[in-house]
């Protein structure tokens, strides 16, 4: 498993990512979508999830749908017409941040 201090700044677009892949999905579906899809090397806490999901909803990128399963509720994220656009943004972000890493990381002989 990654330490959280490397995982930390890339929460926020894995869950973006994730949400905006599947259509819609709960907190207990992500971290364990994240978790398999990682197998394991990325386990996110309810800690970290849900203030990152309560922030992107304060900001209008994701929108929630509860659905009563029973006598409980589930509460359904979705990313918006404008946090489609912040999905793109930060995933070119992401992309350019990783070719970055790599040319320190693994450097091409000179």
């Amino acid at each position: 498993m990654y330490s959280k201090e490397l995982t930390k700044g890339t929460l926020q677009p894995i869950i973006l990512a994730l949400i905006n892949t599947k259509g819609r999905m709960y907190g207990y579906e992500i971290t364990q979508d994240v978790k398999r899809m990682t197998s394991g090397k990325i386990d996110i806490s309810e800690g970290a999830l849900y203030p990152i999901l309560h922030k992107l909803e304060a900001k209008k990128v994701l929108e929630t749908e509860k659905v009563f399963i029973g006598k409980r509720v589930r509460k359904y994220y979705k990313v918006t017409k404008e946090g489609k656009k912040m999905v793109e943004t930060v995933t070119e972000e992401i992309n350019d941040f990783i070719e970055t890493l790599s040319l320190i990381f693994n450097p091409k002989p000179i």
